[in-house]
């Protein structure tokens, strides 16, 4: 009997320990739970590409234009010839949506005037495994912040999932309050080049039928410059024929260097 009481004591101090043991293993998980969720908790900075702004990029980087405007002329005066049947669709595209062209809302714009150009430009290739994307999300993360959301327009790597990004094109959206496309390109224009490991990348903004051409060089960490072309009017059919020129050309050198770095 005596045995059978040392025991039941054994037991029930036994099942006191393990009870208490329980009771600070549910205290250690709510303090975790209330570090981890802190909100006085450290958070990187997180920045959507539609929203970014001038401010925003300086405050993270040392970035600013350079006007020389001859940093160009290997890409523009490219000769580049086009046939008579391209000339007559880039008329025929401008006929039916110029007096319109400014008054498109976005959509509107890019389903009856920039995805025809872009199509006849023809970016994808299956042997090249390139295309064109549209309205593809791209994230861009540092120890010290966070670019993330679409991105209207890139040709990329990959056929089904864009793996490697090329150039860029941003539309201006007149229904936002962040209507200057200039930050939110040059935005997505870092995040490519820095996550190719680049030190130069080019796109284009469009504010209603004005397009500008970029090209954005990296000097050092956290230090870039990028040039602004002159402006374009895609209501005017030479500067029609210059955009297609200059498109053409992107994805000719493109190209180039899609079968350099398959050899």
């Amino acid at each position: 009997m005596i045995l059978a009481l040392v025991q039941s004591n054994s037991s029930s101090k036994m099942n006191s320990e393990i009870e208490l043991l329980h009771k600070e293993i549910a205290k250690l998980k709510q303090k975790i739970h209330f570090l981890e969720n802190r909100s006085d908790a450290p958070k990187i900075p997180t920045y959507q590409y539609s929203k970014i702004r001038d401010r925003d990029l300086q405050k993270l980087f040392e970035i600013e234009q350079n006007l020389d405007h001859s940093r160009f002329d290997s890409w523009f005066r490219n000769p580049i010839e086009l046939d008579q049947s391209i000339k007559i669709f880039l008329t025929e595209l401008l006929d039916d949506n110029k007096l319109l062209i400014e008054r498109y809302n976005e959509e509107d714009l890019k389903a009856n005037f920039l995805i025809p150009l872009l199509n006849k430009i023809r970016f994808k290739s299956y042997e090249k495994k390139l295309r064109d994307f549209y309205e593809v999300p791209m994230t861009y993360t540092t120890s010290t912040f966070e670019f993330n959301g679409n991105v209207d327009f890139m040709v990329a790597e990959g056929l089904v999932e864009n793996k490697k990004p090329y150039f860029f094109i941003q539309e201006f959206k007149r229904s936002e309050e962040y209507g200057n496309p200039r930050p939110q390109l040059l935005a997505e224009l870092i995040s490519a080049l820095e996550l190719n490991d680049w030190t130069t990348i080019k796109g284009a903004y469009i504010i209603g039928g004005s397009w500008h051409f970029v090209i954005l060089e990296k000097l050092a960490d956290e230090h870039y410059q990028y040039f602004i072309s002159p402006n374009f009017d895609s209501t005017k059919l030479d500067d029609l024929i210059s955009i297609y020129q200059h498109l053409l050309a992107v994805k000719h050198e493109i190209f180039l260097m899609l079968k350099k770095s398959q050899h």
